[in-house]
């Protein structure tokens, strides 16, 4: 009886046992099935994860295939398992019986071992965990996640409990982890073992703002992924547990000892040799490092008008100072399918495309190299010429603002000081007028722009702005005539500092850049030719309103009533021959009408000064207008986007110049001529002798607004039309002398131009000749007085111009 009682208790405890035993599993598969259940919460649906939504960064191409800039929340690109591999296929590793890219070894080698033989969840890792970090309280043997789990837990980031208790962040822990085995389980059901390890390095942070792994060989190396070379991608793998801490900028020495971490787990996991691992180990780390930012790199200011045209709302009349700028816009924004792109399309779900979060991928027209010598040669003019003249001019008279009285001085300061986000950030922290005005006058440790680089120094707020002011602007474009496609684009000094666009947005007066459109109004409605005698004298003509407009002539010059053929005139930029054709004309509007169906699509008072430039215009129209010239009278509007793909890579929009026929063939070819002339015998001389362009079939023309305020210069050759403008960011600051379009402006076309020719692979020659039409009769005006371009060294230097 005794016997069998104590026979009874022992089966009954061991019952017990496996019952305690087995509980735990128990428990623990009845969550699993609850939480699948969407009983603690909801879980993504096998849709989301076929699609899963992160912020992947627009990347902005070139039309060479490169990336020049990105828009994003997170700096995030997409790469595929295909992309990892080296080119070199002796750079690839073996893994478990397979060749791999050296990321994915040091990934899988370094995150998750048995990535290979488990489908989600590493139950040895489990037990490790709990035998260890949760039992023993030894931490180092790290958490057990698999790649898949961490995969999980990007794409669908745990809640924030940091306020909550201690037993509630502990509950939401654990079916925070209940979720992402689960969502791991899901993961390894609809992706292949390599596409789970590709989209984790696609999600993963790696610092610097770079997210994802294309995003981090970019920031810390320039280089693609498959460029890697084994210990970069043993870097890049080590800094992911703790971008800060073994950052290899902030924390070099803890990202170099990360680094051999993983090299020497890449060795135990049989990826390397120990010979391998001794020799990569004794290696720097050596950075390439380029962070992204929106205000650096190439192309910023062509990047920020791309993003404020594909963003832009319907234009309103409020924000326009007349009805002619407002209909414009307006048709514009209608007419352009890139303007408001954002706005007026709609994703699969319906809503409108977010150019910072949807992965958007735009290809420009913008050419890499061209870029690049743009913006050299505008560096180049400002740092070596114009700002150490306009920095020798202040020294000399002691003031910045020239034809401006001590109060509209003050006025133009106070304007900056209160239009400054110093001044907007103590406002709105409640300070006083008094308060911040006193903050402006204390000097404090900064950083200022200067064209040899920036500057640290201590100066007053107050100062810095005058310092800023002090800086010349200047703007570039360069277009291909022949599609309208935009090259080249320039919109001031630097991008951080002076954020106002002066290629396209803003505008100025463009003096005798106008006078080319006069010319040919001349030539295509009033049966002139280049050779038409017109006598050299001051002209004057009655206005509508009855009073006499009679326009001074730019310098020195006689007008003894000789007759020289019309082309003389636009050579020498004589402001009395551009009046006569008006005179001529009759009717200013009929003129204004005829040059913005040449490009120009800025308002233009129609008056008969307009012939002087007195309307105001920008590099990128007029660069546009230009072009008509080149493509044998054929207008086209600029285009600067050729097509956009999703995230995926399916073409979602495409984009064509849109062309119209704005004069003859003829009469086009006839202006080519005569602005050739102003090259070979005018006032764009030093085009031609400075920059060797001998030979070169190459027209153009400058312009100089009163007082120096704007200078252009405007070339035209058969595959590039060139535009540059110099000036102030305040029209009262502007060089007193030697600051014409010829001298200021000209050069930066010169330098950039020269590095095309010599660069020989952007299909632009020296050799490039203009399509002369058929049946174009030869004008040969035999004028004695015509200036010889290899007479006089520079040719004629156009002084400025006068618009009263």
């Amino acid at each position: 009886m005794d016997k069998k009682k104590k026979t009874n208790i022992s089966q009954e405890a061991i019952r017990w046992i496996w019952i305690v035993a087995f509980a735990p599993v128990a428990v623990l598969l009845v969550m699993l099935l609850l939480t699948a259940a969407g009983l603690f919460g909801r879980m993504p649906s096998f849709e989301e994860l076929e699609n899963p939504k992160s912020n992947l960064a627009t990347e902005i191409y070139s039309e060479d295939g490169k990336v020049i800039g990105s828009f994003f929340v997170q700096n995030r690109s997409y790469v595929q398992y295909a992309d990892l591999f080296p080119a070199d296929s002796t750079q690839h590793l073996r893994l478990d019986g397979r060749s791999v890219p050296p990321i994915i070894a040091a990934l899988v080698a370094t995150e998750d071992a048995r990535f290979r033989s488990h489908s989600g969840i590493d139950l040895p890792s489990l037990v490790r965990v709990g035998v260890k970090t949760v039992a023993l309280r030894n931490t180092s043997q790290g958490g057990g996640s698999t790649i898949s789990q961490q995969l999980a837990k990007n794409l669908f980031p745990r809640d924030t409990v940091g306020r909550r208790g201690r037993i509630a962040r502990t509950g939401k822990l654990v079916l925070s982890k209940l979720k992402e085995w689960i969502t791991a389980l899901k993961l390894e059901y609809n992706y292949t073992k390599e596409e789970i390890a590709a989209m984790y390095l696609n999600t993963v942070e790696y610092g610097s703002n770079a997210y994802g792994i294309k995003s981090a060989a970019h920031t810390f190396f320039n280089k693609e992924p498959h460029e890697l070379n084994i210990q970069e991608a043993a870097m890049l793998v080590g800094v992911v547990n703790a971008p800060t801490r073994y950052s290899p900028v902030r924390n070099p020495e803890n990202a170099l000892a990360r680094r051999n971490l993983v090299l020497q787990r890449m060795e135990a996991a049989g990826a390397l040799d120990a010979a391998q691992r001794d020799s990569l180990c004794v290696l720097p780390i050596v950075l390439n490092y380029k962070p992204v930012s929106h205000n650096e790199g190439s192309a910023t200011y062509f990047r920020e008008m791309l993003r404020l045209v594909m963003n832009a709302d319907k234009p309103q009349r409020r924000h326009y100072g007349n009805d002619w700028d407002y209909e414009q816009a307006l048709r514009e924004y209608e007419e352009n399918p890139l303007y408001g792109w954002c706005r007026k399309n709609r994703k699969a779900d319906g809503t409108p495309y977010n150019i910072y979060r949807d992965g958007l991928k735009i290809y420009t027209t913008i050419n890499s190299a061209m870029q690049t010598y743009a913006e050299q040669a505008v560096q180049k003019q400002m740092e070596t010429v114009i700002q150490p003249q306009m920095d020798a001019q202040y020294k000399r008279t002691k003031v910045l603002f020239l034809d401006a009285s001590p109060a509209e001085r003050e006025r133009i300061v106070r304007r900056a000081i209160r239009s400054s986000d110093r001044w907007r950030e103590m406002k709105a922290t409640g300070a006083s007028e008094r308060e911040i005005e006193a903050a402006f006058d204390r000097a404090q440790p900064m950083k200022v722009f200067t064209y040899r680089g920036e500057r640290d120094t201590v100066m007053s707020p107050r100062d810095s702005i005058l310092h800023h002011k002090r800086i010349m602007r200047a703007a570039f474009v360069a277009m291909d005539p022949r599609t309208g496609f935009v090259k080249a684009y320039v919109g001031g000094p630097n991008f951080r500092y002076f954020k106002y666009d002066m290629a396209r947005q803003g505008k100025r007066q463009i003096g005798s850049t106008i006078k080319p459109f006069v010319y040919t109004f001349a030539i295509d409605h009033l049966g002139m030719t280049p050779c038409t005698p017109v006598p050299n004298l001051p002209v004057t003509i009655e206005t509508a309103n009855g009073t006499a407009w009679s326009p001074k002539e730019a310098g020195k010059v006689e007008q003894l009533g000789e007759l020289h053929p019309l082309s003389w005139g636009l050579a020498r930029s004589r402001n009395n021959y551009s009046a006569w054709i008006m005179k001529q004309a009759k009717q200013p509007a009929a003129v204004a009408d005829f040059i913005h169906n040449m490009g120009i699509r800025s308002y233009i008072d129609p008056v008969p000064a307009l012939c002087l430039g007195t309307s105001e215009s920008n590099v990128y129209e007029l660069a546009s207008a230009f072009s008509t010239f080149a493509n044998e009278g054929v207008h086209n509007d600029p285009i600067f986007v050729t097509r956009i793909e999703d995230r995926q890579g399916n073409q979602i929009a495409s984009f064509i110049p849109q062309s119209q026929d704005a004069v003859s063939e003829t009469t086009a070819y006839t202006m080519l001529t005569m602005l050739q002339s102003v090259v070979t015998a005018g006032t764009a001389g030093r085009l031609k002798w400075q920059y060797g362009l001998d030979g070169v079939e190459v027209g153009g023309k400058t312009g100089t607004s009163n007082k120096n305020r704007d200078a252009w210069f405007m070339c035209v050759t058969p595959k590039l039309v060139m535009g540059a403008w110099v000036g102030g960011e305040d029209q009262a600051m502007h060089l007193a002398a030697r600051g014409e379009g010829g001298v200021v402006a000209l050069p930066i076309v010169g330098d950039f131009l020269t590095k095309v020719y010599a660069d020989g692979r952007q299909g632009v020659y020296r050799t490039d000749r203009f399509v002369r039409p058929p049946l174009m009769p030869h004008y040969d005006c035999n004028d004695p007085d015509v200036y010889d371009g290899h007479s006089v060294e520079g040719g004629i230097d156009e002084e400025e111009e006068f618009f009263d």
